[in-house]
């Protein structure tokens, strides 16, 4: 297996985490899946915090902001009505704007492909089509939010490859929300389970991405090494 992709010890307290918020919601159990979902971030958080070689770091300060606006979404998300949901794609919004200073900083590695830039405008147009009849007085934030995930997502194809797929992963995990709530007609069955499959999938791939690049920058064979195989650290991420 590639080094950046094998296992980030790390992470373990997130991926027991999110395995037993996703059995919750297969299983119907509300009350488990209510009292896990504000746990996931400060899990994945714990695992950024812990596997990162160098702690004062760009990549800490950018992706620990957007895992803390990741979460205060969470949260808000779960209050009913437009309030919560403004208030919870606002959190969201400002967890991508710290996720593209992660992409477009200490993570980027190349230019940002132009068929990137293509797909992405691409699907912004096709949402709001999709969508825009049905948004009303949501319209304009709703596009805003989207037009800030696109570009997270678009951008962090500047960076490795896992972290890229982490992004996209993530932006599905969006579209099928956005659909689930303003499309008539949409249906997916257990709509609430892809989402947030797509959604923990794409938050853990994106951290252990910043771990594993972390850590190699550091001297460190692979993502799960305990001990760095160079005699010096770099602390320039």
């Amino acid at each position: 297996m590639l080094p950046l992709l094998r296992p980030v010890p790390a992470l373990t307290p997130y991926a027991l985490v999110t395995i037993v918020h996703l059995v919750a919601i297969a299983g119907g159990a509300g009350e488990v899946v209510a009292a896990t979902k504000p746990l996931l971030m400060p899990a994945l958080l714990l695992g950024l915090v812990l596997g990162l070689p160098v702690r004062r770091s760009r990549l800490l300060l950018w992706g620990g902001l957007a895992l803390v606006f990741s979460w205060l979404g969470d949260v808000l998300l779960q209050n009913p009505g437009d309030i919560g949901f403004l208030l919870g794609t606002g959190a969201f919004g400002l967890a991508h704007v710290a996720y593209l200073a992660l992409y477009l900083g200490p993570l980027r590695t190349r230019r940002v492909p132009w068929w990137g830039i293509l797909v992405g405008v691409v699907w912004w147009g096709s949402m709001l089509a999709a969508l825009g009849l049905w948004l009303g007085a949501l319209f304009v934030p709703v596009a805003l939010y989207g037009l800030v995930l696109g570009a997270a997502a678009v951008c962090a194809l500047a960076t490795r490859p896992v972290i890229g797929v982490g992004a996209a992963v993530f932006l599905v995990s969006d579209t099928l929300l956005a659909l689930d709530r303003f499309l008539p007609g949409f249906s997916v069955l257990e709509v609430d389970l892809p989402i947030m499959l797509t959604y923990t999938l794409g938050q853990g791939l994106i951290i252990a991405g910043v771990i594993a690049v972390a850590r190699h920058r550091a001297g460190y064979a692979d993502a799960g090494a305990l001990v760095p195989t160079a005699a010096t650290t770099s602390t320039a991420a």
